[in-house]
């Protein structure tokens, strides 16, 4: 094992920097951390499997609109509520009405 000794105004000094770094970062947490408790939210696989479509169709709705969704680290989200909410209206199958084509 290897010894490395410090002054102490260092260790306090890095004590320090470590407190103001871990407020930093729940500040910067604090704000996100509602949002999520506040929801349940899914990502492209559940809601898939939630509303028993493929992923090209999921795509398809966020096109269009239909679906509203979050994007966090290049990976999409979507609001429980607003997938009870389009499931309860009736899935947009292919009409003319809502844009979508047979072709």
């Amino acid at each position: 094992m290897e010894v490395i000794a410090i002054q102490k105004s260092v260790l306090d000094g890095m004590k320090n920097e470590l407190k103001e770094l871990l407020e930093l970062t729940e500040n910067a947490t604090r704000k996100y951390t509602s949002i999520f408790k506040e929801e349940k939210w899914l990502d492209n696989q559940e809601v898939c499997l939630m509303m028993n479509i493929t992923k090209r169709t999921l795509q398809t709705y966020k096109d269009k609109g239909l679906l509203p969704y979050s994007k966090l680290n290049r990976k999409n989200y979507y609001k429980l509520s607003d997938v009870q909410a389009l499931l309860e209206a009736g899935q947009p199958y292919n009409t003319n009405d809502n844009g979508f084509t047979d072709e």
